[in-house]
């Protein structure tokens, strides 16, 4: 999990209890926005890693590999 997907959780959690601030909404656009953008990015990994392997291009596959693992938080 990626710290901003915990943001989004808290302040979808506040926002349940009470209405939020703007500075509170406006947090809650913003990690919206990063949740998309990483998740558009890992499927076109993906979706590039299903090419590689179909073609048989093992190369590009380790590479994109190296792509999602970076993607990962690390631990």
């Amino acid at each position: 999990m990626l710290a901003v997907h915990q943001r989004m959780a808290e302040l979808w959690t506040l926002r349940r209890a009470r209405e939020l601030t703007r500075a509170e909404q406006d947090e809650l656009l913003l990690c919206m926005e990063a949740n998309a953008t990483y998740v558009w990015n890992r499927l076109k990994l993906e979706n590039l890693s299903l090419c590689a392997s179909l073609t048989g291009d093992y190369d590009w596959l380790h590479e994109i590999c190296e792509r999602i693992e970076k993607l990962e938080p690390k631990h």
